[in-house]
């Protein structure tokens, strides 16, 4: 069974940082993407950034770029989520999602199989 559970939310001034955590396992193979998204009351899902298995491969949306970094640890069973400069308009439940038995990263929720429960980001101005 897969399983993927995020951690590190919190509420935080704008400006400062957090570092979120996806633990993930009960994947099965090589070939695999983990994905970070976002969604904010009454707005889309917005897919933020995502890390392939096989090569390390990263993909970020436009609007984190240079502020939020995806990283992961040699054990491969967490993936993180460094958030930067964080902004009020960065308010949102984060959460990890993996695509199996695929390593190509994509920002579309559509493209994954399997979800975790999210964490809340609060940001104040």
């Amino acid at each position: 069974e897969v399983q993927l559970v995020e951690s590190g939310g919190g509420l935080v001034q704008a400006g400062e940082t957090l570092r979120l955590a996806c633990g993930y396992s009960g994947i099965i193979g090589d070939d695999y993407a983990i994905g970070w998204f976002r969604q904010a009351p009454g707005k889309e899902r917005e897919g933020l950034s995502c890390r392939s298995s096989r090569n390390g491969n990263t993909y970020y949306l436009d609007s984190v770029k240079g502020r939020f970094t995806i990283s992961s640890d040699n054990a491969k069973t967490t993936v993180y989520l460094q958030m930067n400069s964080l902004k009020p308009e960065d308010t949102a439940v984060y959460y990890c999602a993996a695509r199996a038995r695929n390593a190509l990263c994509s920002g579309w929720g559509a493209f994954y199989d399997y979800w975790g429960q999210g964490t809340q980001v609060s940001v104040s101005s």
